[in-house]
């Protein structure tokens, strides 16, 4: 059979997998090369298998559904009406006091989403470059203490909500900033990090997308930072950096890391190495210890919306950090991050269409840190596989041996189904339709599936003894050439697994 690659890609882009995406970078190489070098520009079988050899273990993931959101072109169908319902949201102001920001249109609105496993979805704008402004507080914070530990970093930062605007000049009972995301607690985040080594970091999290930075933004909020001057001389009066601090440096990086231009694509990737425990989900990199993402994460949740934490911890019961450009950067641990972008803000300083989208998530799938995996209502859980696949997937396959079914079998075995699961009384397909005299169907899970032919049931049975017993000797037949011919594999043996799931997919 003759593979193509525009099918390839086809399948690859329905399973949420970018072909540009690093993991891959290897298959995607051969195949171009070897395009190239074939006289017809087609692919062989046996080329397409050594092609696509080195990602094996990434594509049969991919193509067996066993990424954290299985059936993802619905889970995007879904996000794309969210999108819609927020695009028609008019309201909100966008911020002006420096003319960098006020230049952005208010129809500008995207969303980005990158998964743990690096399935990734866009709509909008996504590819409109925009300053972090406040969304850089969690990442500060985290490579602070990925630098030195949380017990340091805290001892000159709280790690309570203030109750308090973000950029009042108010230190808590201990003289400390309340919490690295109010302006006061990011100063002096700033003062236990190194200039030189944040891009690098930006870069590692974002998966080596796109990270800039936007000089006519940092002078003007250089310019215009007057309020951020003076809680830089009130944290130096009450001594609040670590010893030998040049606080008007300090204030010059913190207008630095503000300006750092993302785009909604790259900063989705940022958020989901957040979500991903510190690991970028398309380099597979360590970029961030795990109790540094712990920490940012626990500290999103009750600080990252400016006055609106509280209700959105309510609402949404998600991490999550707004910056002024219009980006709500949003975790949903161990499933995916999610970068929000658009202009007009509310009177608190989120997005509009933002805080919408991230409500709207909540109310259809079960993201709500306290939505009950168990129990919940009637919403959407797209990590579930079609509600509890496995079960379903031996019942389905037992039935069709049952009913002598070839053509659901075959469709089963195409899509990797594994023919030799067992039921509860560790009965295989193969001893259902041996005990059904089905011929077809023995031949069939022996021949194309190459299952065991002498799998023993709780009662120790084979397939051969209930041929026998209920007295089906063509199957018996059958049955007995497998038998001689029959030696176990080794079930450690993953290349010949690899193999099989290849020829599967094939």
């Amino acid at each position: 059979s003759i593979e193509s690659l525009p099918l390839l890609k086809e399948a690859l882009k329905a399973t949420g997998l970018r072909t540009g995406d690093p993991r891959l970078k290897e298959c995607m190489e051969m195949l171009k090369v070897t395009l190239k070098t074939t006289s017809d520009g087609a692919l062989d079988r046996h080329l397409f298998k050594k092609c696509v050899q080195s990602n094996i273990v990434l594509l049969t993931q991919a193509f067996r559904k066993k990424f954290v959101i299985p059936d993802f072109q619905p889970f995007c169908a879904h996000i794309d009406e969210l999108y819609d319902n927020a695009k028609n949201l008019s309201g909100g102001q966008v911020a002006d006091y420096i003319p960098q920001l006020a230049r952005f249109s208010p129809d500008l609105w995207a969303v980005a989403l990158c998964t743990v496993d690096g399935q990734r979805h866009t709509v909008g704008d996504t590819k409109v470059p925009f300053c972090l402004q406040s969304c850089v507080k969690p990442l500060k914070y985290a490579i602070a203490v990925h630098d030195h530990g949380t017990e340091y970093v805290h001892r000159f930062i709280g790690k309570e909500p203030s109750g308090l605007r973000f950029n009042k000049l108010f230190l808590n009972e201990d003289d400390k900033p309340h919490n690295p995301m109010v302006n006061a607690g990011a100063i002096v985040c700033t003062s236990l990090i190194k200039v030189g080594c944040v891009m690098n970091f930006m870069n590692k999290m974002a998966g080596n997308e796109y990270v800039g930075f936007s000089n006519a933004t940092f002078q003007s909020e250089r310019e215009s930072g007057d309020r951020n001057f003076a809680i830089g001389y009130y944290l130096k009066e009450k001594k609040c950096f670590p010893e030998g601090t040049d606080m008007t440096s300090i204030l010059d990086f913190y207008f630095q890391l503000c300006s750092i231009e993302v785009t909604c694509e790259s900063a989705s990737v940022m958020a989901a190495t957040l979500a991903n425990g510190g690991f970028c989900p398309i380099t597979g990199e360590r970029v961030l210890s795990p109790e540094a993402v712990r920490n940012t994460l626990s500290l999103m949740h009750s600080c990252g919306m400016y006055d609106f934490s509280g209700q959105f911890a309510f609402h949404v019961g998600l991490p999550a950090k707004s910056g002024v450009a219009g980006g709500i950067l949003l975790v949903v641990p161990n499933v995916m991050g999610i970068m929000c972008w658009s202009p007009p803000l509310d009177k608190l300083g989120n997005s509009v269409r933002g805080i919408q989208f991230c409500t709207d998530l909540v109310s259809l799938c079960n993201f709500h840190n306290y939505d009950n995996l168990r129990h919940f209502a009637k919403k959407l859980d797209p990590r579930r596989e079609g509600g509890d696949q496995r079960v379903k997937s031996v019942i389905n396959l037992l039935f069709a041996a049952y009913t002598g079914d070839v053509s659901a079998l075959r469709r089963f075995a195409l899509s990797s189904m594994d023919m030799e699961q067992r039921d509860y009384d560790s009965r295989t397909a193969l001893h259902v339709a041996a005990a059904e005299g089905h011929g077809e169907v023995v031949r069939f899970l022996l021949e194309a599936c190459k299952v065991n032919p002498v799998p023993r049931d709780r009662w120790g049975n084979t397939p051969m003894d209930e041929a026998v017993h209920f007295g089906h000797h063509d199957v018996v037949t059958i049955l007995r050439d497998y038998h001689n011919k029959y030696s176990p594999q080794d079930s450690s043996d993953d290349k010949q697994n690899a193999e099989k799931n290849l020829d599967g997919m094939l």
